[in-house]
Formats: structure tokens, C-alpha cells, sequence
């Protein structure tokens, strides 16, 4: 494993809210020789010394997550385009005026 790949998933983890950074010290628990340094602000490890299963697991997390997280945005602009349709054809149809030819 390189530095850069390391540096990577560095930043993926940091980036990412509490829930996720709670499954992601589960895998790192998985494993009995990885060493767990914690403060006040929070949990420090070493990446350089984590066994490669455990990297490409940690791999795997980030793709779910971020195959996750397309998921809902793709979600999100499907619900603001259905919204933005459906309120603007309300307002077109509010809008409409009504013509009478009656001939007497």
C-alpha cells in the first residue's frame, strides 16, 4: 500500500459525519494487533500499520458510501425536479384564462 492511496482514505474517513466514522473504527475492532490512540478529540490511527484486509475493507466502506450517497442525490434532484414541474404547472393552470364566445 502506498502513501498516497493511505493519504486517500485519510481524507475519505475524515470527511465523513459520526455514523460513518462508528463503522469504520467496527472494522478497524475486527482486528486484535491494531492499536486505537484516543483524546479528547477523538480517535487516532496509524494507517501505515493496518493489515491489507483491513485496508481493503475500509476501501469497500468508502465505494458503499459513496454509492450511497449518489443514490440520494440523484434522489434529491428527481424530487426537486418532480416538485419544481408540479408546482410550476399548478401556477400555469392558476394562471389560465378562461374565453367565452357565446354569440346571442
Amino acid at each position: 500500500m502506498n502513501t498516497a492511496e493511505l493519504e486517500t482514505i485519510k481524507k475519505h474517513i475524515e470527511q465523513m459525519d459520526k455514523t460513518h466514522h462508528i463503522e469504520i473504527l467496527k472494522i478497524l475492532k475486527q482486528s486484535n494487533s491494531i492499536t486505537l490512540n484516543e483524546n479528547k478529540s477523538g480517535v487516532y490511527v496509524n494507517l501505515s500499520f493496518l493489515p491489507e484486509n483491513l485496508i481493503d475493507q475500509l476501501k469497500k466502506y468508502i465505494q458503499y458510501t459513496n454509492v450511497q450517497e449518489d443514490a440520494i442525490n440523484s434522489l434529491e434532484k428527481q424530487q426537486t425536479d418532480l416538485k419544481n414541474t408540479f408546482f410550476s404547472e399548478k401556477q400555469d393552470k392558476d394562471n389560465v384564462v378562461m374565453y367565452s364566445s357565446a354569440s346571442n
